[in-house]
């Protein structure tokens, strides 16, 4: 190996602090608005801080292309219609799909106050990034919260040889004091295609039966991956299945279009919304139980749960607990950049003028 391949391999980091400023700095100068440029920062800033680096700051080059190419609105009139004493619908204007995401949890934690539960549709939206950054944050007001979202198809039902439901994420957050919440986040494919392309930036093998070519044949090679596996491998079904719970959450109730008639995200038409379903859900414990007894339960749960016995050479952890181990870890060293999003913040300094985030090894 020479010393330019050894250079190459090295792996750079961006502290927290300077990735959220700089991507701050990105969007405005591309023209969002201020809240805009929060929602989508804090989004991003949640996936690169859990690990989640598949919908963390890579995505700031797709969504200043997708901004600046007339697909998603900067400056949205976002509208909330109430519908029912736990009920509301959001209309984002084509916005970014953090922003209506985050409102709209708003708004389900504000019902859910009152009726004890609230749920509110999303329409008009766009790609949201994380899932799980929308329901923790119920989860940090002391309610239980859920997030769910569909996408343009690039996942093969079970056995089927085409693209039909997208990645559709679940996630919810529960809340649990004096602990991180016990936190799930999943998309209800094998992985989500944004790792195909972390993957293939990094140059690195996917894992077995996680993604299909042309034919629907299974491929570790990510630049030949032309849709993806359901979750569950030989049990697909299962995840085959959760996506379909998604699908009519996000796009039927929301009346917006199902993930076989979504415009592609990666374009390569970035002038046209694409008019995402999406729905959030706010749970107020102490509607149902004592807040004493449901957190005396919840803290049971997990005390068993990770004192369980563990398979030789594995370690038993309840959702989330790997997210805020990464957390801390990269609290400590900084957020790891792969090759394409060095290239893009690069791209963004001599575009805008800005001064480039400060990176470590």
């Amino acid at each position: 190996m020479n010393t330019k391949q050894r250079a190459e391999e090295v792996v750079m980091r961006v502290s927290i602090e300077d990735a959220d400023r700089f991507c701050r700095a990105v969007l405005l100068a591309a023209g969002a608005d201020e809240a805009t440029t929060d929602a989508a920062t804090r989004a991003m800033m949640h996936g690169s801080r859990l690990g989640v680096d598949s919908h963390g700051i890579r995505l700031l080059d797709h969504y200043v292309a997708a901004m600046t190419g007339g697909r998603v609105d900067p400056r949205p009139d976002i509208r909330i219609n109430q519908t029912g004493a736990a009920v509301a619908s959001l209309d984002a204007g084509h916005g970014h799909g953090a922003l209506a995401a985050y409102r709209a949890m708003e708004k389900a934690v504000e019902l859910a106050e009152t009726a004890g539960i609230g749920a509110v549709s999303i329409r008009n939206s766009s790609h949201f990034g994380p899932a799980g950054a929308y329901a923790l944050e119920a989860a940090a007001k002391g309610y239980i919260g859920g997030a769910f979202c569909n996408s343009d198809s690039f996942v093969r039902l079970h056995d089927g040889a085409m693209r039909f439901h997208g990645t559709n994420p679940i996630s919810f957050a529960v809340p649990v004091h004096g602990q991180n919440p016990w936190f799930l986040d999943m998309a209800t494919s094998a992985i989500p295609y944004n790792r195909v392309k972390l993957y293939r930036s990094l140059g690195r093998e996917l894992p077995p039966a996680v993604a299909s070519d042309i034919e629907g044949k299974d491929t570790q090679d990510p630049s030949l991956v032309e849709m993806l596996a359901p979750l569950g491998a030989e049990f697909g079904f299962k995840g085959a299945g959760l996506a379909g719970l998604v699908e009519i959450l996000s796009a039927v109730l929301s009346g917006m279009g199902l993930s076989f008639d979504l415009l592609p995200m990666n374009g390569p038409d970035f002038s046209t919304p694409r008019a995402l379903g999406a729905f959030v859900l706010a749970i107020k414990p102490g509607a149902f139980v004592s807040e004493e007894v449901f957190q005396i339960g919840m803290q049971r749960y997990l005390e068993v749960l990770r004192t369980s016995p563990a398979r030789e050479g594995m370690q038993v952890m309840a959702p989330g607990d790997r997210e805020w181990a990464v957390a801390e870890e990269r609290r400590q060293h900084g957020i790891p950049l792969d090759p394409a999003t060095r290239e893009a913040f690069t791209k963004f300094v001599e575009q805008y003028g800005l001064q480039a985030p400060p990176l470590t090894p």
